[in-house]
């Protein structure tokens, strides 16, 4: 766990965190003249098509630069074997006679081992047909199956977003970010039946610690100037939406241990910009209907577009840094570390939370609420050292 990408992959938690936080502000800001979370949903979740022509292009590059470097590397390689067929010692005649003897004498030699050496040859045999069935399953994904697994994940990945904003429509930021930070315990147990992650103890203990964390975090107070027209407000919905967020925790976690499992380790079995991609594309063509049984239940106001072009601007740019690149930096986190590890470190967004609201709203945060932000962050790091705790202690 000390590569290289797995010290990016912290590095960009760390950037997500911040992105989302002041994406989630951003969003109640929005809510309040355009309450339209489908809409919001639809528009970042689509936006991510932009990856595909950028990927097909790195991809025509990249290819171009290798008929460029094949070609010169041909050239480099007639030159090496017309020396070669000069410089070689073997060539020689005299030398060659004395390396057939040698070789004679020593297969005179070796003709008594003849029959256990093919007896070990066996064996190595098998080996390297068991090898050979390993590569064909840690295989780069066809464009196909990356086309494929889009699709399946599409729907998926909506969902998870509509149920994060749709609960941003009906509860605070903190609420929603308290609920969202459940999805590491979905994550460990999913990641544990589909063989994603492994279960030892200081995982389970980081996953507890943290669950704690955030449970206390909301048993904890908060309170404004204006706590009174904010809990009226919030109030009448607050159970429909920490159900959303609830759901939304869920199909997180399911959605991240999936990620893993077609992204391969560190992101190598397949391009997160092509999946990305495909998955807003199929957003954009297949999942406009949504809209009208949501309305058709109530569930989603009628839809309608904004209203000013401040609004507009403002929509369309915070589904660009909000859910495009947030979402694409994130997917890297989760191939880059491991799916445990990238949904703990969502949870830092409680105490970041915090500190966004004390400083820009004015919030106050009893004890409790404090400590609990405390063992989130605690837990998000016994997550990473968890594998030197099991070697120290000999889990």
């Amino acid at each position: 766990m000390g590569g290289w990408r797995y010290r990016a992959g912290l590095l960009l938690i760390g950037a997500v965190v911040i992105i989302w936080v002041t994406s989630a502000e951003v969003t109640q800001d929005i809510y309040a003249k355009y309450k339209q979370p489908f809409a919001v949903t639809y528009l970042g979740a689509s936006l991510m098509v932009v990856y595909l022509p950028i990927a097909f292009l790195k991809d025509w590059l990249c290819n171009l630069l290798k008929r460029r470097s094949s070609k010169s590397g041909k050239n480099a390689e007639s030159m090496n074997e017309y020396s070669s067929a000069f410089g070689s010692p073997l060539k020689h005649n005299g030398v060659q006679k004395d390396f057939e003897l040698e070789i004679h004498t020593l297969s005179r030699k070796d003709s008594d081992a003849d029959l256990s050496s093919c007896a070990e040859e066996r064996p190595l045999v098998s080996k390297l047909k068991d090898n050979i069935n390993v590569l064909k399953q840690d295989r780069d994904l066809t464009p196909r199956e990356i086309a494929t697994y889009g699709f399946y994940l599409a729907p998926l990945w909506f969902f998870t977003e509509y149920f994060s904003n749709a609960a941003l429509a009906r509860t605070s930021v903190a609420s929603t970010t308290v609920l969202s930070s459940t999805s590491g315990l979905f994550t460990l147990f999913i990641g544990a039946f589909l063989g994603q992650d492994s279960l030892n103890l200081a995982k389970v203990v980081a996953v507890f610690v943290s669950m704690a964390g955030v449970a206390m975090t909301t048993l904890g107070k908060t309170w404004a100037t204006d706590e009174s027209q904010s809990s009226a407000s919030n109030g009448k919905h607050s159970i429909v939406g920490d159900i959303l967020g609830l759901a939304s925790a869920m199909s997180y976690g399911l959605f991240t241990v999936l990620l893993k499992k077609f992204g391969g380790e560190g992101g190598e079995k397949a391009d997160v910009q092509k999946l990305f991609g495909y998955i807003g594309l199929f957003t954009l063509v297949a999942l406009w209907w949504l809209v009208l049984p949501l309305t058709a239940m109530g569930i989603e106001p009628k839809f309608m577009i904004p209203h000013s072009a401040k609004l507009d601007e403002l929509v369309i740019v915070n589904g660009f840094v909000g859910s495009v690149l947030s979402d694409y930096f994130w997917a890297l986190c989760v191939v880059w570390t491991t799916p445990l590890v990238a949904t703990l470190g969502m949870s830092l967004t409680i105490p970041l939370a915090m500190v966004a609201d004390m400083f820009i709203h004015g919030r106050h945060y009893s004890a409790v609420y404090i400590l609990g932000s405390v063992q989130v962050f605690a837990g998000f790091v016994i997550a990473n050292l968890s594998d030197w705790f099991s070697k120290k202690l000999g889990l």
